[in-house]
């Protein structure tokens, strides 16, 4: 059985039960929270209402972070020609077609994998691999896509994918304890606005039932979604 810190129970009794905060404030509790001796990253979790067992209810998307989520991205990218060598000026960290081949040995290196459509022939079959793992190129997520350049950069810059899992849940990265409370407040921002946008036509109900906020070591704080709902 496991046994709860002292730091986080000293923590999580700093954080009033029943009470539920604007998002500056809890930006600001969730940052004086932090007491890990690492640089913790700040998650946002979502509850929403909906059945992702229907295929008119799944939320999925994408969002550039104003901010970057504070950690250093590792883009492969298969494309040829033209489009290898603009992979590599917008910043790709791996760049070829025959690192389709690499993937079937094993190598696993990287953090997001964007392909060309016209080479999806030879990525498909690396979907038993990359597919579990939330790497496989998609057009939904713009990794699949000729506009190369510019999905390097947004990665490279923060650009994050969402997707609501089995209990109807949505989490993501927003930050960096180390970062400002207005960075992650307006990274914070930038990802709301997203799941308000991505409400499926077949939601009924009460879209967004709960929004909390986290370190990686530190206790939920959560926020009033009444601030977010208003918006819809």
């Amino acid at each position: 059985m496991s046994k709860t810190g002292k730091r986080y129970v000293a923590a999580r009794g700093s954080v009033p039960v029943g009470t539920k905060f604007a998002p500056n404030e809890a930006v600001k509790l969730v940052r004086n929270l932090a007491s890990a001796k690492f640089d913790e990253t700040v998650d946002v979790a979502t509850r929403l209402g909906v059945d992702p067992r229907k295929a008119d209810q799944l939320v999925r998307g994408t969002v550039v972070l104003p901010h970057g989520t504070g950690k250093s991205v590792r883009v492969l990218v298969i494309a040829q020609g033209e489009k290898a060598a603009e992979a590599e000026a917008a910043g790709a960290d791996f760049v070829g077609v025959e690192y389709v081949q690499k993937i079937q040995d094993g190598w696993l290196d990287f953090d997001v994998c964007v392909a060309t459509p016209d080479l999806m022939g030879k990525v498909g079959p690396l979907g038993r691999v990359l597919g579990p793992r939330g790497l496989m190129p998609t057009p939904k997520a713009g990794t699949v896509t000729f506009d190369i350049g510019r999905a390097v950069k947004e990665i490279k810059a923060g650009k994050i994918e969402f997707r609501v899992d089995k209990t109807g849940n949505v989490h993501a990265p927003i930050g960096k304890v180390s970062f400002s409370e207005e960075a992650l407040a307006a990274n914070l921002g930038a990802f709301m606005d997203q799941i308000v946008r991505a409400k499926p036509s077949g939601a009924k109900g009460t879209y967004l039932r709960s929004v909390t906020l986290s370190s990686t070591m530190g206790p939920a704080v959560p926020i009033d979604p009444n601030l977010y709902r208003k918006v819809l």
